[in-house]
């Protein structure tokens, strides 16, 4: 039970580790003060280094190392990126030449632009190291479970994401110094780490995979033309970590005399993702297997398209808004338009996530060979 405990408290720094890359936008935009194309493509680089880098992980765990020593190393990744992410805000690594330690521009030296991008990359390979195996390694572990205990050690765990969930997106937002946003996921990070140090060493096993490898590598090799065909549904994706931040930023926050902090987006994002994913689901009794996929890969590429034209519309809007109040040369300026109004466009978003990734996960699924699955 408590070996169970001890590996499931990794999802924590997952879920740290999506706050500290939510805030990213803002935290660049703010504090860095980088204009909108600079920040995205920094964001963006990331995210898409640390979602391609799980192939070359797979083949890793498939041939050296097994789930256990993935997951111990992404996991000393991810601390020291947290912690590197941490220290990298002025206050923590004061500029050397003036001692500045306010948040702005002028106090971001080259030890703080070293150690940001430095945890940068150590974030990507936690993030890569726990998407190959975090998921297959809890599973390995629930097969030891007997039931009652199962069951405990579900809701256990189900209420540990809920509570950590609130307090990630409502009450971290109202702290105000950046090294104390990012210093406590570090926290959390390094604590997960240990009890998982501390816990599952008996688990350090694994059997090496017997991959007909030339045959594999050629299916797959003949799957990537179409798996090119889905970058659409990434890039539609970035857009919701970079410019629909930017968008709500600067527009009002309140409801009635209640300010809402912006990773409230994030729950609605990830609830109605949850429920695409579980309609998906639902769908395998209905529709059958061989046209599953296809019908939701469809259905993820036509909420692409109303995803962009519900942003492009609002943006059109907004544009419109700021025109009226003469906000042109005032980019701090509040925006006298509720930031709720965004809320339809980060709803289709999350749908479009939560239909993409399981049926093109489904979709490879049904076309490569078993010993590839894990790729």
């Amino acid at each position: 039970m408590a070996s169970f405990f001890s590996i499931s408290v990794l999802v924590w720094t997952d879920m740290v580790a999506a706050y500290a890359v939510w805030v990213m936008m803002t935290y660049l935009t703010n504090v860095w003060r980088l204009d909108l194309t600079h920040a995205a493509a920094i964001v963006n680089v990331f995210t898409g280094a640390a979602t391609i880098m799980p192939i070359g992980m797979a083949f890793l765990v498939d041939a050296f190392m097994g789930d256990y020593w993935m997951l111990l190393l992404s996991s000393l990744a991810y601390s020291f990126g947290m912690s590197f992410l941490a220290m990298s805000t002025p206050p923590v690594l004061s500029n050397v030449a003036g001692n500045c330690s306010a948040y702005k521009p002028d106090c971001i030296g080259d030890a703080q632009k070293a150690l940001f991008y430095t945890a940068l990359a150590l974030i990507a390979i936690g993030i890569s190291g726990h998407i190959t195996s975090l998921e297959s390694f809890l599973n390995q572990q629930k097969l030891n479970q007997t039931g009652d205990r199962k069951k405990l050690w579900n809701y256990v765990g189900n209420f540990a994401v809920i509570f950590l969930a609130l307090i990630g997106s409502i009450a971290l937002p109202y702290i105000k110094p950046w090294s104390v946003r990012f210093g406590v996921p570090a926290i959390c990070t390094v604590l997960s780490t240990f009890l998982f140090i501390c816990g599952s060493c008996k688990s350090c096993s694994y059997e090496p995979g017997s991959k007909n490898e030339v045959k594999d590598t050629k299916i797959f090799i003949r799957m990537m033309p179409m798996w090119m065909t889905f970058i659409i549904c990434g890039v539609v994706i970035s857009i919701g970590n970079t410019y629909f931040l930017e968008q709500a930023k600067n527009m009002n926050h309140k409801v009635g005399k209640l300010k809402v902090p912006l990773p409230i987006f994030k729950i609605f994002y990830d609830l109605v993702k949850d429920l695409f994913t579980k309609l998906y689901i639902e769908a395998k009794k209905i529709i059958p297997r061989n046209y599953l996929a296809p019908c939701g890969i469809i259905v993820a590429m036509l909420l692409s398209i109303l995803c962009c034209i519900t942003a492009a519309r609002m943006e059109s809007r907004r544009l419109d808004v700021i025109r009226r109040h003469c906000l042109h040369d005032k980019p701090n300026g509040k925006i006298p338009m509720s930031m709720f109004l965004l809320l339809p466009q980060y709803l289709l978003l999350g749908a479009l996530d939560g239909m993409s990734n399981f049926s093109i996960d489904c979709f490879f699924s049904d076309h490569i060979p078993a010993s590839m699955r894990h790729y």
